[in-house]
């Protein structure tokens, strides 16, 4: 196992598209316009004249995406996101992007501040290899904000009618996965009840040794430190089973935020959540396999190989709306649907709802106790 992992820089980094000319910045061959990727069609497509190009699929090509191993880290990550950019902070939130020379940046995507300026960055930024595509339009988008707006219960009725999420923004979001064969010596204190004549309850305790083995395959990682959006958490669960080979073409219309999670880091952490994992299996495998009543303790120390990683990027829909001056973020998963987010509360509805509460619990009380 290769511990020393190289150390890639830690920024928060934004990548927007017109990444490559021959690539990202493709025009249209019809109007001349430039194609960006579709979510609903999976394809490069023309927003005004409707050109479509389909995008290859892992079957077309037999391409899947590569895992690189800890030894070779620091000599294979790729650099190739393209052309010149430039770099942006925001003074809210301290999030900092990076984005092509040419775009420009209104607001901050994680807390829709103006505040953002721009910042010297002379950094290699170092590009994924795999992504999730979108496949949740814009349009999709806020028709499910809409939906879930009217569907909470204490939202005043004015917020459910004038709900309208301003400046959607697509960001592809940067994980580690890593695969690894794992070898772990353990032992297992085992608990057994009994009942004696008196009716007493014991526990005997017998303990078990043993040697388990478990590959773990895509222990995932969520590597930025600087999104401390609860809600973006809450909505980050993907299917990598649909993980793409790497393209400009995919990023192309929206962010791309880059890791500040590092790779050695971002190890540690995964040893952290596998640890928990291997500790629940043994614990229920030595508990069914001896018929135990409990489980008192598991020691184990676990040893790692044939360990491999790769940087993917996976999406999510961020937006905010305002009501009554106050704002409040919205969080949509890009693959799936799934919505995070907070809405406002009525004072009126919460208080009408703790009456009728209150008057049911008193009419059950009444009823229980005749």
């Amino acid at each position: 196992m290769a511990e020393n992992l190289g150390n890639p820089e830690e920024q928060i980094e934004v990548i927007t598209e017109g990444m490559t000319e021959d690539v990202t910045d493709k025009k249209c061959p019809n109007c001349g316009a430039t194609v960006v990727y579709d979510p609903e069609t999976l394809a490069m497509s023309c927003p005004f004249c409707g050109y479509s190009r389909q995008l290859p699929k892992p079957e077309d090509n037999g391409q899947d995406v590569e895992e690189l191993d800890f030894s070779s880290a620091k000599n294979r990550e790729s650099l190739d996101w393209g052309k010149a950019k430039k770099s942006l902070v925001c003074k809210n939130c301290g999030a900092e992007t990076i984005m092509d020379e040419a775009d420009t940046a209104q607001c901050c995507p994680y807390c829709g501040s103006t505040q953002v300026m721009p910042v010297d960055n002379d950094e290699d930024v170092v590009a994924p290899g795999g992504v999730v595509p979108f496949e949740i339009t814009k349009e999709k988008a806020a028709q499910l904000f809409k939906s879930w707006m009217k569907g909470k219960l204490f939202a005043p009725n004015d917020a459910k009618k004038s709900c309208e999420a301003k400046n959607f923004s697509g960001v592809y979001l940067p994980y580690w996965t890593y695969d690894s064969q794992t070898t772990s010596p353990y032992e297992v204190k085992l608990g057994f009840d009994s009942t004696d004549k008196d009716g007493n309850r014991h526990t005997t305790y017998k303990t078990y040794r043993g040697i388990y083995e478990r590959f773990i395959d895509d222990e995932t990682v969520y590597a930025s430190k600087k999104t401390n959006n609860r809600f973006i958490k809450a909505a980050s669960t993907f299917d990598f089973s649909k993980l793409r080979k790497y393209s400009p073409e995919f990023i192309a219309g929206f962010l791309a935020e880059r890791y500040t999670v590092g790779l050695d880091e971002g190890w540690d952490i995964a040893k952290g959540q596998i640890k928990v994992k291997l500790q629940n299996e043994i614990g229920s495998m030595e508990k069914k396999k001896h018929h135990a009543d409990s489980v008192s303790k598991v020691t184990f120390n676990t040893a790692y190989s044939k360990v491999t990683y790769k940087y993917v990027l996976a999406p999510i829909w961020i937006a905010n709306f305002k009501f009554k001056e106050k704002l409040y973020n919205i969080v949509i998963n890009g693959q799936t649907g799934q919505i995070k987010g907070e809405a406002p509360v009525s004072p009126l509805k919460v208080a009408i709802a703790i009456i009728i509460a209150i008057i049911v619990l008193i009419i059950l009380f009444n009823i229980f106790s005749n």
